[in-house]
């Protein structure tokens, strides 16, 4: 606390500085910040993206999938076997608006891929598309 004295000498009162609304102010910025911030779920897999020259940028909503260059698939950074993908579709696209995005490496068979995507529309996706980096 300090006591402030005017220049025609009569003493004020004590100055206090009260940092309460600081605090909250930058309480409410972090909780702003916090809420706002968007969660990007990347694999755990080290994949390698085929090129395309007509890729186009995807919507940030989707169930996305990953395909190894060894035949593993992979969801949320955990390994699922094809059987079990179904029912994670069947989960998350209810009412087949959300769209599916297989992530699959360069050098993944072929077959995985397409029993990958068969198994995504008997899951009932109304969308599936394969991501790939623009040439």
């Amino acid at each position: 606390m300090k006591r402030v004295v005017h220049a025609d000498g009569v003493g004020g009162g004590v100055v206090e500085i009260n940092i309460a609304p600081l605090i909250d102010c930058v309480f409410l910025l972090l909780i702003f910040f916090i809420v706002t911030t968007t969660f990007v779920r990347d694999t755990a897999v080290d994949i390698e993206r085929p090129a395309a020259a007509t890729a186009a940028v995807s919507e940030k909503d989707s169930l996305q999938f990953s395909l190894s260059s060894d035949g593993r698939i992979f969801h949320n950074g955990q390994e699922v076997r094809l059987n079990g993908v179904r029912g994670i579709v069947l989960r998350q696209t209810r009412d087949r608006s959300l769209p599916v995005v297989i992530v699959a490496d360069a050098d993944s068979r072929n077959g995985v891929l397409v029993d990958l995507i068969d198994e995504c529309r008997r899951g009932g996706a109304g969308r599936v598309g394969i991501a790939a980096e623009k040439k």
